[in-house]
């Protein structure tokens, strides 16, 4: 079942929320609902693009966190070490930044249209950034 609708450019991916693990997270998400912003790159963490969400406090601390999200999972850090963002893996990826490893809270899994999703990341990659629109369905 899926909760939500992320439009990237031209595709569209449907996400579910994880709220038994990540109850927190996924509420203070719900609440910026619709989510629209530019997504970019990664710089250090391999195969993933991400949302920059500068010194944003979601008021979260670790939730069903983790360093090593699978294809598909989105991740949310809360800032601390680094800056608050969402990560969304698209391939093998270890969450990091300039000051080292970090782990996310995972609160969102992309479940249709998942095999579109490395294709999206390759041309962020190499095309540059896009728009990404995150809506409840």
């Amino acid at each position: 079942m899926s909760d939500l609708r992320i439009t990237i450019g031209d595709e569209i991916f449907f996400a579910a929320f994880e709220g038994r693990a990540a109850p927190l997270t996924c509420a203070r998400f719900r609440a910026l609902l619709p989510y629209a912003e530019r997504i970019i790159h990664v710089r250090w963490s391999g195969e993933a693009c991400w949302i920059p969400m500068g010194n944003r406090d979601l008021e979260l601390g670790p939730e069903n966190a983790t360093s090593y999200p699978a294809p598909g999972q989105m991740i949310l850090y809360p800032g601390g070490i680094s800056e608050t963002e969402i990560l969304i893996a698209y391939g093998p990826t270890r969450f990091a930044s300039k000051a080292g490893q970090l782990a996310g809270n995972h609160f969102l899994t992309i479940r249709d249209g998942l095999e579109r999703l490395a294709k999206v990341g390759r041309e962020v990659l190499w095309q540059g950034a896009r728009p990404i629109r995150i809506e409840q369905v």
